[in-house]
């Protein structure tokens, strides 16, 4: 219901922004004919009466027909001209409105660009809020040595994602320093700062082109064969082999050709040509059956060999392995440790882990 409201109201918005335009470009364009039309009659009328007073000849009067026919034309395409200049103006207001957008997170002036980067992260007193009213993250701690682990569980909501997020300076933190190897993110440059930086979601961005393609765009200069051993590392070599044009395989909008662990596998190989030293799994495997999941957990282990990784998991059974382990939910960070610390304090961790041995059972 409040969709269809919502689809209502912008209808309505857009059917009253038409009717108006076309009144008055139906006006505009019914005053051009009339006129043009009444000065050909006025011509026409005019030289009838003064052939009839022998003060003109038939010639004459065809002539200047003629010469009225020839002076519209260029009138009629003006007039053609004014609907189509109109459309084209407003779309290009709309084009130099969204191209006027700075965005909100930018370099700073003197930003410099991270090099070198081992991937030691820590959050220092971290606040963050979308609206400046409710406070998704307030006063967290936490430092992810290079190389580690970390996975984040919790219920939903309690800013998990957020918090990754916050590394790429996808937002800005409210309050509070994060820093990379030592370095306050803010004082990087954003290309450098999120070329070191991996993710995997849910849900896979796939462009309407060739598999090729949409491996490559993991680093835009790699070559075929770097391409193919990403795609082997990442365990989907010999699927794309099966496609009808292999690599050159169209994988529609969308990537709607494939199947979802597919395309979380060609987002896995994307990461593997990038190799990036930080990695940030965002419930990746969170939409697939346990058999896929269980195939695509494997790449998930050798891409993260060697890599600061940060896991947000539903499925506790993927994050067993993980070097520490963090409950957080709205109230903050409660509790971390690694799988068996955290089961023996028999705290939140342990509770969820029981809670979902019991629904899966």
């Amino acid at each position: 219901h409040y969709e269809l409201e919502r689809f209502e109201e912008g209808n309505q918005r857009f059917r009253g922004a038409k009717q108006t335009f076309y009144r008055q470009m139906g006006i505009f364009s019914a005053g051009m004919d009339f006129l043009m039309n009444l000065m050909t009659v006025c011509v026409i009328t005019f030289g009838g009466i003064l052939i009839m007073a022998n003060q003109m000849d038939l010639i004459d009067l065809i002539t200047f027909t003629l010469y009225i026919s020839a002076f519209l034309q260029p009138v009629r395409r003006l007039s053609n001209f004014v609907e189509q200049f109109t459309v084209g103006m407003a779309g290009f207001e709309r084009f130099q409105g969204l191209m006027a957008v700075k965005p909100e997170i930018a370099d700073k002036p003197n930003a410099k660009p991270i090099t070198n980067v081992r991937g030691d992260i820590e959050f220092k007193n971290v606040t963050f809020s979308y609206d400046n009213d409710v406070q998704v993250l307030s006063g967290v701690n936490l430092r992810i040595k290079s190389g580690d682990t970390l996975a984040l569980v919790g219920p939903s909501g309690g800013g998990k994602t957020t918090l990754c997020h916050l590394i790429p300076r996808f937002y800005d933190v409210t309050d509070g320093v994060i820093t990379i190897d030592g370095k306050n993110i803010q004082d990087l440059t954003l290309s450098s700062l999120r070329a070191s930086i991996g993710i995997v979601q849910q849900e896979v961005m796939l462009f309407a082109g060739t598999i090729m393609e949409n491996i490559r765009y993991g680093r835009i200069d790699a070559t075929d064969q770097e391409v193919i051993a990403a795609a082997k590392r990442a365990e989907i070599h010999n699927d794309i082999l099966q496609m009808p044009d292999g690599y050159q395989s169209y994988v529609g909008e969308r990537g709607i050709m494939l199947s979802g662990g597919q395309k979380q596998r060609i987002s896995i190989a994307r990461i593997f040509l990038k190799n990036p030293p930080i990695l940030i799994l965002d419930e990746a495997t969170s939409a697939l059956d346990t058999i896929t999941e269980s195939r695509i957990q494997e790449a998930f282990t050798d891409l993260s060999k060697g890599r600061t990784t940060l896991i947000i998991a539903h499925r506790l059974s993927t994050v067993r392995e993980a070097d520490s382990i963090v409950y957080i939910d709205s109230e903050g960070i409660r509790e971390t440790g690694t799988h068996s610390q955290l089961m023996e304090r028999d705290g939140y961790y342990s509770s969820l882990v029981k809670t979902q041995m019991l629904t899966d059972n």
